[in-house]
């Protein structure tokens, strides 16, 4: 559909989140449309495509609506976030829109960041730091915990660093009892 448009060619296609970037990288494009769902990770995709290559605009266009997933996409660098559902127009709009460096989001993603903009945050907590730790809390290593949340060992590792930091605390237990303590999250027995 997009190669139909005058203004826009498509230059590639990739099956995973190391295709990506590296078509990405070689190709150069003004946009890239993300999936989320992608093997290797589209969240990781797109962070890595901001800080390798900024120019090369994210768009993420998903079937996926959850605040984690938002929260993630766009704390990683995507300059956009529809859903799969969008009509033909309104994606080219999109594309045509973020090749421009505008932010574009689907009214129901712009809702669900703006609810969580003005939900006061627990001791500084994160969504997705909070979900990491619930998954730690249920004795899931780092790889296990990447794998439920399709994001890196290296990316658990970042946020577990982060929690420990404004926990004030130097391991997994520690953070896992001290926010338990605090009501920042709880365990499921």
């Amino acid at each position: 559909m997009l190669a139909t448009e005058d203004d826009m060619e498509v230059v590639g296609e990739a099956g995973s989140a190391d295709e990506t970037v590296s078509l990405a990288l070689r190709l150069r494009p003004m946009v890239v449309l993300m999936d989320l769902r992608m093997p290797g990770g589209g969240v990781e995709a797109t962070a890595r495509l901001a800080d390798v290559q900024p120019q090369s605009k994210v768009l993420v266009l998903t079937t996926y609506g959850s605040d984690d997933l938002i929260l993630g996409a766009v704390e990683a660098g995507a300059a956009g976030y529809l859903l799969k559902h969008a009509d033909l127009p309104d994606l080219l709009t999109a594309v045509r829109a973020a090749a421009t460096g505008e932010t574009v989001l689907a009214p129901s993603v712009a809702a669900r960041l703006t609810r969580h903009v003005r939900a006061p945050k627990k001791d500084g907590l994160s969504a997705r730091e909070a979900e990491v730790l619930r998954l730690v809390a249920r004795g899931l290593s780092n790889a296990a915990v990447g794998a439920a949340l399709f994001i890196s060992e290296a990316t658990v590792k970042t946020h577990m660093l982060r929690i420990f930091g404004k926990l004030g605390v130097d391991d997994r237990t520690a953070a896992v009892m001290t926010a338990v303590r605090r009501g920042l999250i709880t365990v499921d027995n």
